[in-house]
């Protein structure tokens, strides 16, 4: 019985299926033992008897195109290709040194030769019969070989023929090779398909499960080899020491990748694990409003997306296919979907996005993969860029080859880490480790653009200018006209901030004490915002760098700071050194909220004056009943020391107040400018221009200038007076 619209007769089709599967396992064997070339003649033996199956199943065959003549070369030379290999096969294998002379000489007169010769017969007579006739030397070398085989094994075993071992040797090769050595008989005698498949491919079954014997026994070999190597560690000495502390130092670096894996996964499962606590809670005893389930919702999706990220980057890791790269994919209108999508929370993050989207580009990829490389690039773009800036998103044919570019005016990334992004789990604040994601997007569009042959270029360096170009290069593919292409099914994209902060403060109640939450999870800080709001005037900001600047532009003193203490640009800990540095701020009682769970980190957090510190996941009324304890401590302290300050009055004329030069200094340490950048600063303000400034630092006009850009760019100004303003600024 054939499979339908073929000449392949189902026997055949079937050893094909099982022989595929055997072609795979030893692929994986090969990728965990690299150096074992016999797994390597093992796949190109199997390789070789696939092709063989499927040119002798499908050829010849009126429907599939070339001529006659062909497509019977092409089966005829699959047929002698594989016996040509089975001396080499078993010379290299099995060390049978006897059958070299046929493994590199034999093969090559007895079979290859007599292959030339058949086709061209066959191309001058045009008879398939005639050409036949000249298998008789194929078939007596077959004989020939067998002879050899038995030989060559004897030699090998030479007094121990006899064993269990050389006769389970003997019996195996001879019933598995003898079928293929004998190829040229079968065709040679016209032997239906299914009796040729029933005969040839039962014998490397045979011989497969002989290697599996062998595999299971070198297995064991090279066990009671690593037993003996640990009994031989036991006798210790220098040289074997300095070894041991190398690897030792080794598995401890991979050992601390593993645990900020893990560490990284727990931050971003806690915060939505609080969210969805605390709001099913408020659901189950109100039950009347559906704000909080859509808060639930988002933040399931957030961990479901997480968890996928995680789980696809291991199979990548593990070589296990996740894409059908087979289908045809409409990258212009995947881009154009997407963008659709985007552009609302481009709005809200107050960033324009200009595009140049080519029309009618094709790659061949699975759309779910290059719709993950759209996506990825995108958000990250619109994630890391300023305010007020403008994303350019380009998609061209260039040299035959797709361009999609994504350039953003974010913090930009240095040379040296344009590997690392790729890098699962690595992030660019990586001192933070708590952007809203696991570090995964660039490493698994890394993945699936190496999946797809295709090319991923970074452009970016902070030292010369500020954002990043990141480029994919795909190769085109040209559409048939008549050819379908599946229509791009719109993702959902999950964007967990890209809600806005809902704060409330109202300075006609000026009775109200102020808090100040800073969380860079908006969902977060809207969920504490909406708590504390009733009773208290609140700002909200996602990190210490907005926060400070909160601080300072409002005209009112937080009595109480609530921080994250995991977040980008400045964290929880440096925010708090950098107000504990100002007279003005640094008695704002301060509680950490930090999903990190160690005892030192705590004890840190409480070094640095911290009043608390909170773990994440949390009970929201407990958070609210320590507020109101330290507040209520904080306004006993400041009416103590009012008290004081006013009896004092009586014996003290005057305050020392910090003069300019104090304040002066805190803002050059608040934005991080070096001795030498001081210096110029101050030179700066007293009028001096790069010339003279060059001249009294002893450096040139040229390095003068390259430092006073490179503060104008810490400080985000455009001019000398800007410049002396913001750092004079109380």
């Amino acid at each position: 019985m054939l499979i339908p619209g073929t000449q392949m007769h189902i026997i055949t089709f079937i050893f094909v299926s099982i022989e595929i599967v055997i072609f795979f396992y030893l692929l994986i064997y090969k990728l965990a033992r690299p150096d074992d070339t016999t797994a390597s003649l093992n796949i190109i033996l199997i390789a070789l008897l696939i092709i063989y199956n499927v040119t002798g199943g499908l050829l010849p065959d009126p429907n599939l195109p070339g001529s006659v003549f062909i497509q019977e070369t092409i089966a005829y030379g699959t047929g002698f290709i594989t016996p040509c290999f089975f001396p080499y096969y078993v010379y290299q294998a099995f060390g049978l040194e006897r059958m070299k002379f046929h493994a590199y000489r034999g093969v090559f007169l007895c079979l290859l030769l007599p292959y030339f010769l058949f086709v061209i017969v066959y191309a001058a007579t045009n008879k398939l019969e005639i050409a036949k006739n000249l298998l008789v030397l194929p078939v007596l070398y077959a004989l020939w070989i067998i002879y050899s085989l038995i030989k060559s094994i004897k030699y090998k075993y030479g007094n121990n023929f006899s064993s269990k071992e050389s006769k389970e040797e003997v019996t195996v090769l001879f019933f598995s090779i003898t079928p293929w050595i004998g190829l040229p008989v079968v065709a040679y005698f016209n032997l239906s398909q299914s009796i040729e498949a029933s005969i040839t491919n039962p014998g490397f079954l045979l011989l497969l499960a002989l290697q599996v014997n062998r595999h299971i026994k070198q297995s064991r070999t090279e066990h009671q080899r690593l037993l003996d190597s640990e009994l031989h560690l036991l006798n210790w000495n220098t040289s074997l020491q300095k070894e041991v502390e190398k690897r030792t130092k080794e598995l401890e670096k991979i050992n601390e990748q593993q645990t900020n894996t893990f560490v990284n996964l727990a931050h971003e499962t806690k915060t939505p694990l609080t969210l969805i606590n605390n709001y099913l809670d408020e659901y189950i005893n109100r039950n009347d409003e559906c704000e909080e389930l859509s808060v639930v919702k988002k933040n399931i999706e957030k961990l479901s997306n997480d968890i996928v990220n995680f789980f696809d980057i291991e199979r990548f890791n593990k070589g296990i296919p996740i894409y059908n790269h087979k289908q045809v994919s409409n990258v212009s209108e995947i881009v154009k979907d997407n963008l659709k999508l985007f552009k609302e929370y481009a709005i809200k993050r107050k960033i324009k996005i200009n595009e140049n989207v080519e029309n009618n580009l094709f790659v061949c990829g699975d759309p779910v993969s290059i719709n993950r490389i759209v996506i990825n690039l995108i958000e990250n773009a619109i994630k890391f860029s300023e305010s007020d800036c403008t994303i350019e998103i380009i998609l061209k044919v260039h040299n035959e080859k797709i361009i999609f570019s994504v350039k953003d005016w974010g913090i930009g990334i240095s040379p040296e880490m344009h590997e690392k992004v790729f890098k699962p789990y690595y992030q660019i604040y990586n001192e933070k480790k708590s952007i809203q994601g696991m570090g995964l997007g660039l490493p698994i569009v890394k993945k699936v653009i190496e999946d797809l042959n295709a090319e991923i270029i970074i452009e970016s360096n902070p030292k010369k200018e500020p954002g990043t170009k990141i480029s994919v290069i795909l190769s085109k593919y040209e559409k048939s006209e008549n050819e379908m292409v599946p229509h791009n099914r719109i993702e959902k994209i999950i964007l967990i901030n890209d809600e806005e902060i809902k704060q409330n403060l109202d300075f006609d109640q000026p009775d109200r004490q102020t808090i100040l939450v800073v969380e860079d999870n908006i969902s977060m800080v809207n969920y504490l915002t909406k708590k504390l709001m009733e009773k208290y005037n609140i700002f909200a900001a996602l990190n210490g760098h907005e926060a400070f600047k909160k601080i300072k532009s409002s005209n009112l003193l937080p009595d109480l700071i609530i921080s994250d203490v995991m977040m980008d640009k400045v964290d929880g800990y440096e925010f708090a050194k950098i107000i504990s540095r100002y007279p003005s701020y640094n008695h704002i009682p301060v509680i950490f909220l930090s999903a990190k769970s160690a005892t030192e980190d705590r004890l840190y957090g409480l070094s640095l004056g911290a009043i608390d510190f909170i773990q994440k996941p949390f009970k929201v009324n407990e958070l609210l009943q320590k507020i109101e304890s330290v507040l209520i401590n904080a306004g006993k302290q400041k009416q103590a020391i009012l008290t004081c300050a006013f009896n004092n009055l009586n014996k003290h004329e005057n305050f020392r107040l910090k003069n300019s030069g104090d304040v002066f200094n805190q803002n050059c340490d608040f934005y991080k400018l070096t001795s030498r950048e001081k210096e110029i600063v101050k030179l700066i303000c007293d009028g001096n221009t790069y010339k003279a400034i060059g001249g009294t630092l002893y450096i040139s006009e040229r390095t003068a200038t390259k430092h006073v850009q490179n503060i104008f760019e810490k400080l985000h100004v455009s001019n000398k007076i800007a410049l002396i303003n913001k750092l004079e600024a109380a």
